[in-house]
């Protein structure tokens, strides 16, 4: 398991709201080329399908919501490929207030499950996901918080 925490400048609901909202991932986690499926709502089992670029690769990852409490501003889902493998990775997402804005954590596990994902993939994966992925994502996040709020203070960009 993997844990990588990064400090935002805005307000913590804010936050919870673009992580949980699928349809705008590719706006913050550039391993995310496109959105193919989203759910008519989130609701635990609601499922969403989105092409994810690495490795040299394409291909379509379907994602399943394991738990949305916007109390505790907890999102959690498990995600694999949509070609019938059965490895996995489970993610998890908690955003919680701090001085200045808020404090967003993110926990992964890998599963891998066949051989070949065992044996080479799942390494690679796991550390382009600790060194570049994730930390790319998570201030990529911070950035699109303060794009907002800039266009919130100055309408038409300015």
């Amino acid at each position: 398991m993997s844990t990588l925490t990064r400090r935002i400048a805005a307000d913590p609901d804010e936050v919870f709201w673009t992580v949980t909202d699928v349809s705008g991932l590719p706006d913050w986690n550039h391993a995310i080329t496109r959105v193919l499926e989203v759910p008519d709502e989130l609701a635990a089992g609601s499922e969403w399908v989105v092409e994810v670029r690495a490795l040299g690769q394409r291909w379509p990852s379907r994602s399943r919501l394991e738990e949305l409490d916007p109390q505790k501003r907890r999102f959690s889902y498990r995600s694999g490929t949509d070609d019938g493998n059965p490895s996995y990775a489970t993610w998890t997402w908690t955003v919680t207030a701090a001085p200045g804005g808020c404090e967003v954590a993110v926990t992964w596990r890998v599963n891998p499950r066949t051989f070949w994902r065992r044996v080479l993939f799942a390494r690679v994966r796991k550390t382009q996901l600790r060194r570049h992925e994730v930390p790319a994502s998570l201030v990529a996040l911070g950035a699109l918080q303060r794009d907002d709020r800039q266009r919130s203070v100055h309408p038409g960009g300015r």
